[in-house]
């Protein structure tokens, strides 16, 4: 079967520990994750005890954000309108 690579961006410490199990269990990363994603197809959920719940994370998506959740959290500053310097030769 041909194979593809990816690439994932985790904490190194997590990366260490985690490879340490795998290489104790006689098994590399990559066999783990092949692991990982097989049960998944094959329960149609993430395999873990505290899985995921479908419904929540369409619910998440799909909120729309409430009129006025980010009063006070956006500022813009007095001198907006005005110029930048960098283009202050060309407003001449």
């Amino acid at each position: 079967m041909p194979t593809t690579n990816i690439n994932i961006d985790i904490d190194s410490e997590l990366k260490d520990k985690a490879q340490s199990i795998f290489e104790s269990l006689g098994i590399d990363m990559s066999t783990a994750i092949n692991m990982l994603l097989h049960k998944t197809i094959y329960q149609e959920e993430i395999p873990f005890k505290f899985s995921v719940e479908k419904s929540a994370i369409y619910e998440k998506k799909n909120r729309r954000a409430a009129f006025g959740c980010l009063k006070g959290k956006i500022h813009v500053s007095d001198d907006f309108n005005e110029p930048l310097e960098d283009f202050k030769e060309y407003m001449q």
